[in-house]
């Protein structure tokens, strides 16, 4: 295939990837009218894992695990920490406020990156944690309590516990000899046991088996998680990582939009300020320039 044509091929992959995974926060939001938050997880992963195994059965790919101590490790931080979190968080928190605190994901990874790996952060990163750090105080609004902040926490906590699970995965990526979409499929496999051990000890709300809340279900299984990541996996084969990182700063932001024009959730002027800091901040860390790609 040229290479204009996989590159078209790419560019269509990521907007899609980029609406179903936006578009996502609110099917999630409105779900949890009908179930536990932990349930609803564990109903929506278990699917999910299903489909990504079906996918590499399809593609007649390796069955064989990764390496199990690093898949174990971002299973459990990327799957069962990230996606218990923010479930609880928008349990109380509004879509776009979630959507938009999960993906500061990246601005933990270079937090990450330095504490554990020495990786020194540039003066743009160091920049754009500043930008960010801002852009949290509006959204968080301290200066009236943090009483209500503890889905925005949530949030925070979740978009830390995913930052692990991706430097734990660029590791692992680093050894080589690892399929995106095989690693993608166990470590799910691994992180949704914790999901169903956590959804079957807490005490939820009995489920509400409506045609929405199946839809629901079906849009998670089918497109969030199956879909989705395989068209993910495509993106990060063919295209450079500075414009696969536009999804970092494009889903957020689309989410908060969804969430304006169909939940009603309208920010206020200094939360709105502190979007557009954080969304300007992600912008600074996630599209990093081409030159520095293959490093």
């Amino acid at each position: 295939m040229p290479t204009s044509s996989r590159s078209r091929g790419a560019f269509a992959a990521l907007a899609i990837v980029t609406l179903v995974w936006s578009y996502n926060w609110i099917v999630m939001k409105q779900a949890l009218a009908y179930s536990g938050p932990f349930a609803f997880s564990a109903l929506r992963y278990v699917l999910g894992t299903l489909v990504l195994f079906a996918v590499l059965l399809a593609r007649r790919a390796s069955l064989r695990p990764p390496p199990w101590l690093p898949t174990v490790k971002i299973g459990l931080a990327q799957t069962t920490g990230f996606q218990l979190l923010v479930q609880s968080a928008l349990v109380e928190g509004g879509a776009g406020r979630t959507a938009l605190l999960a993906y500061t994901m990246p601005f933990w990874v270079v937090l990450l990156g330095w504490l554990l790996y020495r990786e020194r952060p540039s003066a743009r990163l160091w920049g754009g944690l500043a930008i960010a750090a801002a852009g949290l105080v509006l959204v968080l609004e301290p200066w009236h309590g943090l009483g209500g902040a503890r889905s925005s926490l949530l949030a925070l906590a979740g978009g830390l516990a995913w930052a692990c699970g991706v430097v734990w995965t660029k590791r692992l990526f680093q050894r080589g000899g690892i399929s995106a979409l095989s690693l993608t499929a166990w470590q799910m496999a691994i992180g949704t046991l914790g999901v169903v051990v956590v959804a079957l000890l807490v005490p939820e709300r009995t489920i509400a088996w409506t045609p929405w809340f199946i839809g629901a279900l079906a849009y998670n299984a089918l497109l969030a998680s199956g879909l989705a990541w395989l068209l993910w996996s495509i993106v990060v084969e063919r295209l450079p990582a500075n414009i696969a990182g536009l999804s970092s700063l494009v889903i957020p932001v689309a989410g908060i939009g969804f969430a304006w024009w169909l939940l009603g959730e309208r920010p206020s002027a200094l939360e709105a300020i502190g979007i557009a800091l954080i969304a300007a901040a992600l912008a600074l860390v996630s599209l990093r320039p081409s030159r520095r790609v293959a490093e």
